[in-house]
């Protein structure tokens, strides 16, 4: 499925060929994000990401983005807590100026002062604008709620306050800290020559690796406990959030938690979308997902409903649980979220773009990324006992956190803790 070269400064080299496809997917990922920052420094990450787009020693931010789609290509990057990534997806015989043009702007970084201060005033923008959305907002108070502590607990965006207070040396030294090759992957998919992408990978990436240890803040300051965060906002719609503690990406009953999620909350035939939309009304949007990280993990619920339906909707979705915890999945259930997962994967796994997304967030993660077939087989070992043991570990009183959006009432706060009992 995948090819790993390993050069001798540390930078890994990833390939998947796809001969049946005419694009090629270059991910260079960065093994840093928002859990890395001190809070004095928090968005750092996510602003060095814009400002590489902005231009390098020798070519202008239009000349980057001309480069790209003068020949059909787009691209792009991303911030997220563990993991920085540029990416490019292009035809195949452009496979070249894709490398160069990602290279360039990683080693190459101008980060003009004049440039700073505009992209700061972008992201400001970009912060305010996160807010005035409830929806994305009240992940951000659910996050603070869960890790208070930790850079978990802090947007991947920073605050205003310390956005503008950052100075071009600030970018620098965080840059020359974590940019280095032994904390870098080059993932390319596609129709690529494996044996040129990683020739031309050596020839860039000639520079000897800072021997340092890439380390993110202490996960001993990771809370625990029950925690309830009322925002008091005038909206057409309240916005609530569950979030549980729940199992890092390393446990062994990791397979069995994506399937919970199929279960409960990952797509239409679930059991939190058949109750709260299809029997109860009470909502449009109802879901679930997982965040998994190297120390940690977490279990959430969203959904956005009627102001006067809060209450409601938070005991139904409580009730649920209880259900779970009462009543274990069923054979046709677990049958189902399996074939649902492999599926999915399967699908994903076509697109050069979702496979070398799929392989630079495993390999920089975990070190590896299994075949299709181990994880397939991973998730048939997955059994309603597995199931029950994950619902009891994360389902529980002292792993709740709950954020909410919306117009609060005098009492919500006291009503809410009695409903949230499990």
């Amino acid at each position: 499925m995948y090819k790993t070269n390993i050069l001798k400064n540390g930078l890994r080299v990833i390939t998947s060929y796809m001969p049946h496809m005419e694009s090629v997917s270059i991910g260079l990922w960065i093994g840093t994000g928002g859990k890395y920052e001190e809070k004095r420094l928090s968005g750092i990450s996510h602003l060095i990401e814009h400002m590489l787009f902005k231009g390098t020693e020798s070519r202008t931010a239009n000349m980057l983005k001309e480069a790209i789609e003068g020949v059909g290509g787009n691209f792009n990057g991303f911030t997220a807590e563990e993991l920085t990534c540029y990416l490019v997806k292009l035809p195949a015989l452009h496979m070249e100026l894709g490398l160069d043009i990602l290279s360039d702007m990683v080693l190459n970084p101008k980060l003009d002062p004049a440039e700073l201060e505009k992209e700061k005033y972008v992201i400001c923008e970009e912060i305010k604008m996160y807010m005035d959305q409830p929806g994305h907002h009240v992940f951000d108070i659910l996050a603070h709620a869960m890790w208070p502590n930790h850079a978990l607990g802090r947007p991947i965006e920073g605050y205003i306050d310390t956005i503008k207070s950052f100075k071009r040396d600030d970018l620098t030294d965080f840059s020359n800290q974590y940019y280095q090759p032994a904390n870098m992957s080059i993932v390319a998919t596609g129709k690529i020559e494996r044996r040129r992408t990683l020739e031309i990978a050596r020839k860039i990436f000639s520079m000897p690796s800072a021997k340092k240890r890439f380390l993110p803040e202490s996960g001993k300051k990771i809370h625990k406990g029950a925690h309830i965060r009322l925002f008091s906002k005038d909206t057409k719609q309240t916005h609530l959030a569950f979030g549980f503690h729940s199992i890092n990406r390393f446990h062994k009953l990791k397979y069995a938690l994506r399937l919970l999620n199929i279960i409960l909350g990952g797509n239409m035939s679930s059991r939190l979308f058949e109750r709260l939309r299809e029997k109860k009304a009470l909502c449009y949007e109802i879901s679930s997902g997982i965040r998994s990280y190297k120390e940690t993990g977490a279990f959430i619920i969203h959904a956005g409903v009627d102001n006067n339906k809060l209450l409601e909707a938070s005991e139904e979705i409580v009730n649920e649980l209880k259900e779970l915890k009462n009543n274990p999945v069923t054979p046709g259930e677990l049958y189902r979220a399996k074939e649902y997962y492999r599926g999915q994967l399967l699908l994903a796994l076509e697109d050069t773009s979702s496979r070398m997304l799929w392989l630079g967030d495993r390999i920089m993660s975990e070190g590896k990324a299994l075949t299709v077939r181990e994880i397939i087989r991973n998730i048939d070992k997955v059994s309603r006992e597995d199931i029950k043991k994950l619902v009891r570990i994360t389902f529980n009183r002292k792993n709740l956190n709950f954020a909410t959006i919306g117009p609060v009432r005098a009492g919500d706060k006291n009503k809410l803790r009695k409903a949230l009992t499990l």
